[in-house]
């Protein structure tokens, strides 16, 4: 995998604006996506994050990028936890969360709707999608039902973010030096 797509792809992640992105990446084999996944924990993970294939299929893996301590943080909100019960999540332990949607991204015939909270979507958006969605407001990195002037701000910061960190990688930065430690 390229530094260049763990940047496009993950950039709000790797500077800490969001909990979490998700990508897909072709590999040759899933040996080589463990190698990689593996050496890229050892190196990351120092910084607060961590990287997981949660489905693997024809030679491309679905990655999540994350930082599990703004994934506890996320996962406490009241409106979080009630959504992830809805949706068959037994627990509020990180690991058994993000076991129950591997099983649910593997399993599922439609994506699940709940990713969201997985990627730091605001807990009020994601259940105006599963719930409510005629009634979206805006459409950016995500489909917004409440906060749009937060949402917009959000969006802007992202998307300045992603730039500025492709610029530095195009001058030699290294993903290491990249990654800001939380």
């Amino acid at each position: 995998m390229s530094n260049e797509i763990l940047i496009r792809c993950c950039a709000p992640t790797m500077a800490s604006l969001k909990t979490g992105n998700m990508f897909n990446c072709a590999f040759e084999s899933r040996e080589q996506m463990t190698a990689e996944l593996k050496q890229l924990n050892r190196r990351l993970g120092r910084k607060g994050l961590r990287i997981l294939p949660l489905k693997w299929r024809n030679g491309k893996a679905l990655l999540y990028l994350y930082r599990p301590k703004l994934l506890e943080r996320d996962l406490r909100d009241p409106l979080a936890r009630a959504l992830l019960a809805e949706c068959g999540y037994a627990s509020e332990n990180i690991s058994a969360c993000l076991t129950r949607l591997m099983t649910r991204v593997r399993t599922g015939e439609d994506f699940p709707h709940e990713v969201g909270l997985f990627l730091g979507y605001p807990p009020a958006d994601v259940d105006g999608f599963m719930h409510r969605k005629e009634e979206c407001k805006l459409c950016g990195l995500w489909k917004v039902y409440d906060d749009v002037e937060s949402a917009h701000r959000q969006f802007a910061r992202c998307r300045h973010c992603t730039e500025v960190y492709l610029t530095c990688l195009s001058r030699g930065f290294t993903l290491d030096r990249l990654a800001v430690a939380r």
